[in-house]
Order: structure tokens, then C-alpha cells, then sequence
């Protein structure tokens, strides 16, 4: 595949060794976070382990897998919003063909988090039974909305129990052989359970570039470890190896001949607004969002449509890339002077492919049975 060829030709100078190893990047804070999560496993009755639907494989903590193997576990592949439909029900199916179970969420829904803590309650049954009190832990790699679910959970909690709403965390009291200061929230009582957090862990080797790559698109590894660049290059490179800016002219039919937006009024827009979900976006930003939307798959469908070369050939897919850079200047109304234009075009494309904007993605493929 040429998106493969690509990455090791022109992407494989960077932190992620081809054959794994150690990243000098691992953070000392994460290698004892890592540590102080396998110690509490051992007192977790279930674990939810939270992965980014946009990839459910390379978003997995391979260190911790032989870990979480041996619990009952529950694989929570969060943004769901963000991941291809089509593609989602074919993955649960692939999880459960290794009778593991597995659940599409929104951690920002309330309705879908209480069918995740619905299906916790079921998984535990077994266990309802010998045990006064569970522990159910709460574990993944950063950025996969973790902190989200737990946000969620909390409130969900705070109305089954008023009590430890006023507070930020409820304090698991003493249980045997668990330290007191373990915190987490109560979700059920008769028997008592509680939900417990944990630090996001990256793991400290990865298996090869495009793992990491897929990582870093997705905002689990800081883009100043790879390069905005470097990142927008393997993206591009998905999607015109995926052929996607054909299907984007079908979507934008309407607008296939290019548009322009144009306000009464003079607006500063920007799209740091897209990162912040707590703000309702005015009108005049929803159209500029929507119009620079469509000028950037427009601009890549040109570009495709117009290439005559091998988007299989990396040496070809690397030429593409730099057409595409150039178009998405323009189309992103990015001055040609700007001594760091091409940076800033790589933030702003990353920023819509990680709102949503421009569809619904699932960068892993499902394994063959």
C-alpha cells in the first residue's frame, strides 16, 4: 500500500523506532503512573478500558494488555461521533468474536455513558454476588476522552447520590488490602460500587511508524514530538490513498464549483473555536467553518482528480502532498509571505480533521478474522 511505503520513505526519521523500543519521549511521570495502574489492577473487579474509536487497535496500552486480558473488562471505543458508522459495528464484532466485550460511546452523552455503566452492571453480576463492595477502574491512553467519561460519570453518579456531588471526587473509604486515598465515585449501592480513575499512560514502546502516527492524528501524542507537518503529511496521505476527496465531491455537489464566503459584517473567526465544545458557535462562525470546509475538500478533489500519477508509488504520493500543501494555502486563506506558512496549514487542517469536519474516520483496519 502506498500510504505504508510512504511513511517509512518520508516519514521515518522521528521518535518511533521501526522496530519498536524504547521512546526517549516516555515521560518519568507515565512510567510510575504505569506502575501504581498495574498495582491497583489487582484490586479491580472490572476494568473499562477506553479507546479512541477513530483506532481501536493502536490506541490499545500494549503494555498493559496481558494485564487487563486477565480482568473482566469492557472495551469503551469513545468518539464514536468522530468514527465512520459504517465501519463501527464491524469492529464490536471483531472484539466479540474474541468473546471481549465491546461498546461505541460519546463521552460527552449522558444517554450513552449509562448504557456503558448499564453494561458494567451486568458484566458484574457474577461478582454482585460475593463482594459488599466493587471496583470497577478506568483505563487509557491520554487523549482518548477518558477524563470526559469520567466528567460524565460523576454527574450521572452526583444524581443517584447527591451526597458526593458537593464534592470533586468521592473517597473509597477503607477496603481490604486498597489504600484509603484511591478516589473515585459510588454508582450503585447494594452492593456498593465504585468507578476509580487513572492517569492517561502512553505506552513507552510503540510497534511501528504508523502506529505512531495514528497515535499523534489523534491527539494521543503531542505534536511537537512528530511535527504538525509530518502529521498532516500521513493524513493526507490516507485519505488520497483511501481515494476520500472523490467521495467529498459528492458531498459538496452544491458547492463543486468553489465558494466564497461573504459577511455583512467584518467577523474575526477562528477555528480555535472548533476545540472548545462548552461554547455554542454564533451563526456567521457556522457558515465560515462550513464554507472553509468545503473549499478545503474541494481544493483536495481537484488536486486528486487532476494527478496524473500512481497514488500506490510513494514517489508519486509524495509529489501529490506538495501540490496539496500549495491548494490548502490558498483554500485556508493562508498569506503566501507568512514565513511559517506551512505550519500554519498543517495546524488548521489537523484542527478540522479532529472537530469532525471534514467526516467521520476510522484510520485502523479491522484484522482479518
Amino acid at each position: 500500500m502506498g500510504v505504508k511505503k510512504f511513511v517509512k520513505k518520508g516519514l521515518g526519521e522521528m521518535g518511533f523506532n521501526a522496530g519498536g523500543g524504547v521512546i526517549n519521549w516516555f515521560p518519568g511521570h507515565m512510567a510510575a503512573a504505569s506502575r501504581a495502574i498495574r498495582d491497583r489492577l489487582k484490586q479491580a473487579d472490572l476494568v473499562v478500558e477506553v479507546r479512541d474509536a477513530r483506532i481501536p487497535l493502536s490506541s490499545a496500552n500494549q503494555d498493559l494488555q496481558s494485564h487487563l486480558s486477565a480482568k473482566r473488562r469492557v472495551i469503551a471505543l469513545n468518539k464514536k461521533d468522530l468514527a465512520n458508522p459504517n465501519i463501527m459495528p464491524k469492529w464490536v464484532r471483531h472484539f466479540e468474536s474474541f468473546q471481549q466485550d465491546c461498546i461505541p460511546i460519546n463521552a460527552h452523552s449522558k444517554t450513552s455513558v449509562r448504557k456503558l455503566l448499564e453494561l458494567v452492571e451486568f458484566k458484574l453480576k457474577e461478582a454482585i454476588l460475593k463482594e459488599p463492595t466493587l471496583l470497577v477502574m478506568v483505563v487509557g491512553v491520554p487523549n482518548v476522552g477518558k477524563s470526559a467519561l469520567i466528567n460524565s460519570i460523576h454527574q450521572i453518579a452526583s444524581s443517584y447520590f447527591p451526597a458526593q456531588g458537593k464534592n470533586k471526587r468521592a473517597t473509597v473509604g477503607p477496603l481490604p488490602g486498597v489504600t484509603q486515598d484511591i478516589a473515585g465515585f459510588k454508582i450503585a449501592h447494594q452492593p456498593s460500587i465504585y468507578v476509580l480513575d487513572t492517569p492517561g499512560v502512553l505506552v513507552p514502546s510503540i510497534p511501528d511508524i504508523e502506529t505512531g502516527l495514528k497515535l499523534a492524528l489523534a491527539g494521543s501524542v503531542k505534536d511537537s514530538v512528530v511535527g504538525e507537518e509530518r502529521i498532516a503529511q500521513y493524513l493526507l496521505a490516507v485519505l488520497n490513498t483511501r481515494g476520500t476527496p472523490f467521495h467529498w465531491k459528492h458531498w459538496n455537489n452544491r458547492r463543486a464549483e468553489g465558494i466564497r464566503y461573504d459577511s455583512a459584517e467584518t467577523v474575526e473567526h477562528s477555528l480555535k473555536d472548533l476545540r472548545s465544545r462548552r461554547k455554542p458557535l454564533d451563526k456567521s462562525s457556522v457558515l465560515y467553518i462550513e464554507d472553509l470546509v468545503a473549499e478545503v475538500q474541494h481544493a483536495l478533489y481537484l488536486t486528486v482528480s487532476e494527478f496524473n500519477g500512481n497514488v500506490e508509488d510513494e514517489n508519486d504520493l509524495e509529489c501529490l502532498i506538495e501540490q496539496q500543501f500549495e491548494t490548502l494555502q490558498k483554500a485556508l486563506k493562508i498569506p503566501h509571505k507568512a514565513s511559517e506558512a506551512r505550519l500554519m496549514v498543517s495546524k488548521k487542517f489537523l484542527t478540522l480533521f479532529r472537530t469532525g469536519k471534514l467526516g467521520p474516520f476510522i484510520l485502523d483496519d479491522v484484522p482479518d478474522s
